[in-house]
């Protein structure tokens, strides 16, 4: 077959893989798998250039098409693949405020409020707690109502869930070995945040204690592949899960300050030129950048894009000043 069909039939190959599969592979059942689990098949050799307007992709059939990959994409060229990370940069600087929640703000019924009309506590009480806290200057509703009125926690919990509308979860099944890899340990101590469980191979179990954050948790639907369900924990449970996740082997990290966009567009352009991943993915959380690479095939699993283990992984968090 000359070499001009054999380069057309690799780029209709291509095409006809993303339009199955959504700009990565084809999956298909494992026979026997308990798990549910698919696995991935990429054909390599049919990648087509993921930067937008590259015309050259295609006439390059010496390149190594199976790394480096940035968001599914393989890029043929230095030039063609700092496009694809500029506007990977744009897009997330152009999500979420500067807190990091990209949702509007919604009044919500006040939780004393909410535990008076559940019958939880009576009106003196709450009062009584109220001029506490008011002493005070800190301190949650919640806590006071627990040292002042003896409030139990799981009912301060339940309210919350009132409050926000949301599941109250717990700890069955939490493996912090497994949830150690979902995301860095940087997040967990300071958003608050922890990754529970994966149930049915695609909806992680996300938890916070008195605040939603769905703003972090689309970042990790966007990181990790999988839908992301959120949902109270009670405060002991959470300072328990935090332990055990702060205490667990996790992916590398690195840590860098960015001056600007273009400095953290070029550094993440120099990481994946040097360190050639099998797969990419840049994403906001919050202030931070974060960006995962898996270094080999074997580091891809079908829970979501959470890895097997550290090896073969790294995650750099960047922070622009």
């Amino acid at each position: 077959m000359p070499i001009l069909d054999r380069l057309t039939s690799g780029i209709m190959t291509a095409k006809r893989l993303q339009a199955v599969a959504g700009r990565g592979g084809a999956s298909i059942g494992v026979p026997g798998d308990s798990g549910e689990r698919n696995v991935m098949l990429v054909d390599h050799s049919a990648r087509v250039c993921g930067a937008a307007g590259c015309t050259s992709g295609w006439m390059k059939p010496w390149k190594n098409r199976s790394r480096p990959v940035f968001e599914e994409e393989w890029g043929c060229s230095s030039r063609c693949l700092g496009t694809m990370v500029a506007a990977a940069v744009r897009r997330e600087m152009g999500g979420a405020s500067e807190d990091g929640d990209a949702s509007p703000h919604r009044h919500r019924v006040p939780l004393g409020l909410v535990l008076l009309a559940q019958g939880w506590i009576t009106h003196p009480q709450l009062q009584q707690a109220l001029a506490s806290q008011r002493e005070a200057g800190n301190g949650r509703i919640g806590s006071w109502l627990a040292r002042t009125a003896g409030l139990q926690e799981d009912r301060i919990t339940r309210g919350l869930g009132v409050q926000w509308n949301c599941p109250v979860l717990n700890l069955e099944g939490f493996s912090p070995r497994a949830m150690a890899l979902v995301m860095p340990k940087r997040f967990v101590a300071e958003f608050g945040l922890v990754p529970l469980r994966i149930a049915g191979q695609s909806i992680l179990y996300l938890a916070f204690q008195e605040t939603s954050q769905p703003a972090a948790a689309l970042a990790l639907e966007q990181m990790g592949g999988f839908k992301v369900e959120s949902g109270l924990l009670a405060a002991t449970q959470m300072e328990q899960a935090r332990k055990k996740l702060l205490e667990a082997e996790s992916v590398p990290v690195r840590i860098r300050l960015m001056p600007d966009r273009d400095s953290l567009s070029e550094a993440v352009l120099k990481l994946l030129e040097q360190r050639q991943p099998v797969a990419s993915r840049l994403v906001r959380m919050h202030q931070y950048y974060w960006m995962r690479m898996w270094m080999e095939e074997g580091a891809l699993t079908s829970r979501g894009s959470v890895p097997r283990s550290v090896e073969d992984m790294e995650d750099h968090i960047f922070m622009i000043s």
